[in-house]
């Protein structure tokens, strides 16, 4: 780094980071403010023979742009989750399974029953490598999957049972 732009960097931001910061402050929360401002300094230190003298309206108009940026981020990475929330079911995990009823089953575990399942079945790792995976000791894991096969084979007797109303007279009671 060359001792001039150094020293016009540094009293940029002598000058210059309070007012930034400032800005940014009315603008989001304290934690993002002071991202702005790093990440408005750092664009000013790459560019910084396009700022003018007269810096201050260069340098909020560069925050404004990083907060613009953030702002279309987070609304992207909202909307994408808000997508892959609604396309979430059995066949996006579950997309060579024919059985429905499994893939049904499947859907109500919890995430930690159905990964450990998947892990044995799908992956096809041993014990000892689901395990490894999950983090837990190979004893920890067999009392899961003895857990999850019970769960398992409960929702599954449930979804082969057909609906039974209640005879009338139960409500009448």
């Amino acid at each position: 780094m060359s001792e001039p732009r150094r020293v016009r960097l540094e009293e940029l931001f002598a000058s210059h980071a309070e007012a930034v910061l400032a800005y940014a402050r009315r603008r989001t929360d304290p934690t993002s403010a002071q991202d702005v401002v790093s990440e408005v300094f750092v664009v000013a230190w790459r560019r910084l023979d396009d700022v003018p003298l007269d810096a201050m309206p260069w340098l909020l108009a560069c925050a404004r742009r990083v907060l613009a940026n953030d702002r279309r981020s987070t609304q992207r990475r909202s909307a994408l989750v808000d997508r892959l929330a609604e396309s979430a079911g059995p066949s996006t995990y579950w997309p060579d399974v024919e059985d429905r009823s499994l893939a049904q089953a499947l859907s109500t575990l919890s995430d930690s029953d159905r990964e450990l399942l998947l892990l044995l079945t799908w992956e096809e790792l041993t014990v000892a490598q689901a395990a490894t995976v999950l983090g837990c000791s190979r004893h920890t894991l067999a009392m899961r999957l003895y857990r999850a096969r019970r769960r398992l084979a409960r929702a599954l007797s449930r979804e082969k049972e057909p609906f039974v109303p209640m005879p009338l007279e139960v409500w009448n009671d």
